[in-house]
């Protein structure tokens, strides 16, 4: 079951980086392909976070998996996939250091034990994953997205 919720755990902030990431670009939002897309990226990045590499690799594996899929199945150039992944990433390590913090100081919460309480983990991690999405719908309403932006 542990091993489950580890592959499952990333699912919920890689789509919504991904859902993030397409709305900076003004691609506008089909939640279906995000969601397919995300999930599979997501699912090899724990794969890829259970290999003996080094730390944050699979980050790094992600953002790559990102900035692939939206310049294959969209029409944005790599570079600006690249850019818009790449701030959507740093939105979600920004949002996940501050829940992280508040949660630890409002429930004084170790986040090192929390962190082997595999649930417990993924609940702390839900807020920034929804925060996330809201943002991209947020910014796909403000910047109106392109017509014709997927090529699928």
């Amino acid at each position: 079951m542990n091993d489950i919720l580890f592959l499952l755990q990333g699912i919920p902030e890689t789509i919504a980086t991904t859902g993030l990431s397409l709305a900076f670009a003004r691609i506008p939002l089909r939640w279906v392909p995000i969601a397919i897309g995300g999930a599979i990226i997501s699912i090899i990045g724990s794969a890829i976070k259970l290999l003996p590499f080094a730390l944050g690799l699979h980050t790094i594996a992600v953002l790559l998996m990102i900035v692939l899929f939206i310049s294959k199945t969209t029409r944005t150039s790599p570079v600006k996939s690249f850019i818009v992944t790449i701030s959507s990433i740093l939105i979600l390590i920004l949002l996940e250091l501050v829940i992280h913090l508040a949660i630890s100081k409002l429930t004084h919460l170790n986040l090192q034990t929390a962190a082997t309480d595999q649930l417990l983990w993924i609940l702390i991690g839900l807020p920034q994953a929804i925060i996330v999405f809201i943002l991209a719908l947020l910014i796909s309403k403000i910047n109106k997205p392109v017509l014709n932006g997927w090529k699928i």
